[in-house]
C-alpha cells in the first residue's frame, strides 16, 4: 500500500494551566530547576501557536527506554518516530537521553525505575505480570479476533486494541495506582507464530515437545497439543533452542526479527485465516515526572504517542515480521500453516480462555462481543484509508515497502476514538 505521510494540523487552546517546569538543559525532568508556567493548546492547532505556547519554557531532556536493542533495528521505528515527532514539535526543546536494549531497568524493574525517576518514558510488558495487571493479561487473551493479514492484521488489532484501552476505566486504572502515566496502554507486538528447530506441524509432532511460552495464555494452548510449556525471558530462548533445552517457541515477528531467533529455529508454522491470542503484550508508558512537565509538553507527548508512535510500532511489527521472514529463509527453514486439527484445538482453547475470564468475573460476555464487532469495524476503516496485504507472509519482505507506508492516518482514527478524552489539559 502506499498511503501520503499525513501529519495533523494543530489550534490554540483557550484553556490554560499553570505548571511549573521542573528542567534544565542536558538533565532529566526531575534535576532542573524553574522554567515559567504555560498554557496549552488544541490538539489541531497550528505550528505558530505551539510555538507560541512554549516560548517562555526551558529545555527538558527525557529518559527513554525502547523496547528496541539498538537504535538500528527494524523495531526501532516506533521509538525514533515518537522522537523525531516531538523533538520537532517542541522546536527542540524536548530532547531525549535513550537507554536501548533495557540498559537501564530489565522488564521487571521498569514500573518501579519509572516511578522512582531512573526513567521517564518506557516500554513495558505488563503481560509478564499478570496478578498486577489482571485487565492487561485478559486482553492478552482476547485479542484474536481480527484477521492474520501480515499488515492489515496488525493495523486492525493495534486499532482494536487501543481504542478498547481508553474507553475501559479500569485499565487505565491499572497503570495510574501505580504512579504510571499510560500513553499507548494497550499495544499490541504482533500476532504469535510457533517456531521450532526441527520440522513438523502434526498433532503427532506437538506431542510431547517443550514450547517455550510468552503469556499465560499459552499454558493451556501448549498443555492441550500434549507438549510442556517452559516460561523463559527471550533473551535466553535463542541458547535454549539450539541446545534443544526447547524444541519450539511462540514468538512475534517483531521479537524474532529483532533477534535473529529464527536461527536456531527456522521452522514457522501460523494459521490461515485466523489469529493466535497473545498479541497484547506492552504499553508505552511515562513515569512519576511526566505530570511535572508543563501542560505543552506533555500535550506535545501525549499526541506523538497517538500518532507517531502509533504509526511506528506497526511499521516495527510489519517491518521486524519481514525481517524473520528473510532469516528463516536464510536459514534454510519454511513457513507452513499448522494442521487443521491442531489450529482447531488452539482456537477451541483460546475460546475457553474467554469463557474462563467471563465465568470468573474478570470480563463480560458483552466485550467479547464488543471486540468481535470492532474487529469488522476497523477492518472496514483499514480498507477504507487503502491499507492491503500485498501478498503472504511468506514473502512479507519481497513486497512490504515501509518507507511508502504510513499508519498515521489511521492512527489519528483511533486518537479521536478514545484517547483524545485522555489528552492532558
Amino acid at each position: 500500500m502506499n498511503t501520503q505521510i499525513h501529519r495533523p494540523i494543530l489550534s490554540a487552546c483557550a484553556a490554560t494551566a499553570a505548571l511549573a517546569l521542573l528542567s534544565a538543559c542536558g538533565g532529566a525532568v526531575g534535576s532542573g530547576g524553574g522554567g515559567g508556567t504555560a498554557g496549552g493548546f488544541d490538539y489541531a492547532a497550528a505550528q505558530s501557536d505551539v510555538d507560541t505556547a512554549i516560548a517562555d519554557l526551558d529545555p527538558v531532556t527525557l529518559t527513554i527506554q525502547p523496547y528496541a536493542a539498538s537504535p538500528d533495528a527494524a523495531a526501532a521505528v516506533a521509538e525514533q518516530s515518537f522522537m523525531d515527532a516531538v523533538e520537532e514539535r517542541s522546536d527542540g526543546k524536548i530532547s531525549f537521553d535513550v537507554a536501548w536494549g533495557q540498559s537501564i531497568a530489565k522488564y521487571p524493574e521498569v514500573d518501579d525505575a519509572l516511578a522512582d525517576g531512573r526513567l521517564d518514558l518506557a516500554y513495558s510488558v505488563p503481560i509478564y505480570f499478570p496478578s498486577e495487571y489482571p485487565l492487561v493479561d485478559a486482553y492478552n487473551k482476547l485479542s484474536h479476533y481480527t484477521s492474520a493479514g501480515p499488515l492489515t492484521g496488525e493495523a486492525i488489532t493495534q486499532a482494536q486494541m487501543s481504542e478498547a484501552a481508553w474507553n475501559h476505566p479500569e485499565v487505565i486504572d491499572e497503570y495510574e495506582s501505580k504512579g504510571l502515566v499510560p500513553l499507548n496502554p494497550l499495544v499490541s507486538s504482533g500476532n504469535y507464530w510457533a517456531a521450532c528447530n526441527a520440522e513438523g506441524t502434526s498433532a503427532e509432532d506437538w506431542q510431547g515437545r517443550q514450547i517455550r511460552i510468552g503469556g499465560s495464555a499459552q499454558t493451556p494452548i501448549s498443555e492441550n497439543l500434549g507438549a510442556s510449556p517452559v516460561s523463559m525471558e527471550y533473551g535466553e530462548t535463542f541458547e535454549a533452542l539450539q541446545r534443544s533445552t526447547v524444541d519450539c517457541t511462540f514468538i512475534q515477528g517483531m521479537v524474532a526479527g529483532s533477534t535473529g531467533i529464527l536461527e536456531a529455529a527456522p521452522h514457522v508454522s501460523t494459521f490461515g485465516e485466523e489469529r493466535m491470542t497473545g498479541a497484547v503484550t506492552a504499553g508505552h508508558v511515562a513515569g512519576s515526572s511526566f505530570e511535572q512537565l508543563p501542560l505543552p509538553y506533555q500535550q506535545i507527548i501525549f499526541d506523538a504517542a497517538n500518532l507517531d508512535w502509533f504509526h511506528g510500532q506497526i511499521s516495527a511489527m510489519v517491518a521486524s515480521s519481514a525481517d524473520a521472514v528473510a532469516d528463516v529463509r536464510e536459514a534454510g527453514g519454511s513457513v507452513t500453516e499448522i494442521d487443521q486439527d491442531v489450529e482447531d484445538n488452539i482456537l477451541s482453547t483460546q475460546e475457553e480462555l474467554v469463557d474462563g475470564l467471563i465465568a470468573d468475573g474478570v470480563v463480560d460476555e458483552e466485550l467479547r462481543e464488543q471486540l468481535q464487532e470492532s474487529a469488522d469495524t476497523w477492518a472496514g476503516v483499514v480498507s477504507d484509508l487503502g491499507y492491503t496485504d500485498d501478498g503472504d507472509l511468506a514473502d512479507l519482505d519481497e513486497w512490504y515497502d515501509a518507507d511508502s507506508t504510513d499508519f498515521r492516518p489511521l492512527g489519528e482514527k483511533v486518537y479521536e476514538s478514545g484517547a483524545m478524552a485522555h489528552r492532558p489539559e
